[in-house]
């Protein structure tokens, strides 16, 4: 028997164990796959598409900070690649955006224990003088501890927090420690400090520091702000441990560069029914510039790219599928932004967007009209045999598309398991070798599927056009 018909076999007849133990009544069974969506998805089990992208993205332009020259070259290449590929009304789209560039990044322990340190600076991170800043460190275990601190407490002192992130497959623990990165900065301002350093928001144990946005509240100036390697961190709460005063010499000296240009790039498979709305799916074109972006996001802008090249080779779905690489997704959403502006007047029946790295996807979850619940549970069956089980939580997880999900378009996720991601996420690591080839074919049957279904589906889908 072949695998993919052995798995389909055991997700149709498997119940839970306490569905046997209290006597509860088998569910109803899972509705049949096409012939048709079950030839695609098998076929996109020996995908090269998607990994020829990542190849190329991080090899020919690599890192892609967004609203510099390196992004812009991105968008140059994709337009060339989606258009080779056969991808219909292939454009950019541009707007501006604030920039931020990071520049000389040093730290070390200069008493008791004089040592160097593994940092770098955070997204949006204010600047020390050129000869840079030594002061002593206010130590808090927890981002809830920092809350907590009197206000003015850290007058002229740098503030250390130390929580440690752990992974977890749905990758939900980063909401929780990366409150430290995402606002401890600003809070730590409010409260007096002069700079701040975390432990990275990571769950590796080495010396290749996480970098990420921060954001400073209005009316606040930006203080000096880095993530130290989460060696290094708990290194320095060792240090803490002892019960000596610990100072640190920090400089950093990123700066802003004005206003340049951030975008999109849109290819479209068109549809067959011009009063059928649009699936959006995609992910987002720029990237941190430690690494090559390849985890975050090229897999996720090449799974989506190849799932609908498999379509677009095919007969004409139903609905156009147009495929997004969104801009400035790392700093600011910029490009989510400008694409809601811009086409928030289109019907939009359901978007999707894959940016949590290209290990095996485990879960789906729909964010579903009543009209189109059958359509959903179609995608599930389609799913099981790749490994995939049904959640319960509504879809239309991702930055890029929050907006259009806030309106009211349904939406779809597909869950890659996040065990590995936050090992690597932001890091000097996020490289090709990251890359699992067959795991990242597994996401592009996924995705496959769920467009073969849903770009076909009879239902009403998205019967609203987005709106603000």
């Amino acid at each position: 028997m072949r695998k993919t018909a052995l798995l389909a076999a055991l997700a149709a007849t498997a119940l839970p164990f306490s569905a046997f133990a209290q006597g509860r009544p088998a569910p109803a069974p899972a509705p049949a796959v096409s012939a048709e969506v079950a030839a695609l998805r098998d076929a996109a089990l020996k995908d090269d598409v998607a990994y020829d992208i990542v190849e190329g993205l991080t090899t020919e332009v690599g890192p892609r900070l967004a609203g510099t020259e390196a992004e812009a070259r991105a968008r140059d290449w994709a337009v060339q690649k989606l258009t080779a590929l056969g991808f219909k009304n292939v454009r950019i789209e541009t707007t501006p955006m604030s920039v931020w560039v990071r520049g000389v990044e040093t730290g070390e322990v200069v008493a008791p224990f004089p040592q160097k340190l593994h940092l770098t600076a955070l997204g949006g991170s204010g600047a020390t003088p050129p000869e840079g800043i030594t002061a002593e460190i206010v130590y808090f275990p927890s981002f809830a501890d920092l809350q907590r601190a009197p206000e003015g407490s850290l007058k002229g002192k740098i503030a250390f927090v130390s929580n440690a992130m752990v992974a977890t497959q749905d990758g939900s623990s980063y909401g929780q420690f990366g409150a430290a990165r995402f606002v401890g900065p600003g809070i730590a301002a409010q409260k007096g400090a002069i700079a701040m350093v975390i432990r990275s928001i990571g769950s590796d144990h080495g010396r290749g520091p996480h970098t990420g946005q921060t954001n400073f509240p209005k009316g606040v100036a930006p203080i000096p702000a880095a993530a130290l390697s989460t060696s290094d961190a708990d290194n320095l709460s060792r240090m803490v441990a002892r019960g000596q005063p610990i100072k640190l010499h920090l400089v950093l000296t990123p700066r802003e560069t004005g206003q340049h240009d951030t975008g999109n790039v849109i290819a479209e498979v068109p549809g067959t029914d011009p009063n059928a709305g649009l699936i959006v799916v995609g992910g987002h074109l720029d990237s941190w510039d430690l690494g090559t972006g390849a985890i975050d996001d090229a897999s996720g802008v090449a799974i989506t790219a190849a799932a609908a090249k498999r379509l677009l080779d095919g007969p004409a779905p139903r609905r156009t599928i147009r495929v997004v690489w969104f801009g400035d997704e790392e700093t600011g959403g910029a490009g989510a932004a400008a694409y809601f502006a811009a086409h928030k007047n289109e019907r939009h029946d359901l978007v999707a967007e894959s940016d949590f790295g290209a290990d095996r996807i485990w879960r789906v979850e729909f964010n579903l009209p009543d009209s189109a619940k059958p359509a959903g549970d179609r995608v599930a069956a389609a799913l099981a045999p790749l490994g995939i089980v049904r959640g319960t939580a509504l879809g239309g997880d991702g930055a890029d598309i929050a907006l259009l999900v806030k309106s009211g378009v349904a939406a779809i996720d597909l869950n890659q398991s996040g065990t590995r991601y936050f090992d690597y996420h932001h890091t000097p690591e996020d490289t090709l070798e990251r890359i699992d080839p067959e795991q990242l074919r597994q996401n592009v049957a996924a995705w496959t599927a769920m467009l073969a279904v849903i770009a076909n589906a009879p239902e009403e889908i998205g019967t609203t056009k987005a709106k603000p």
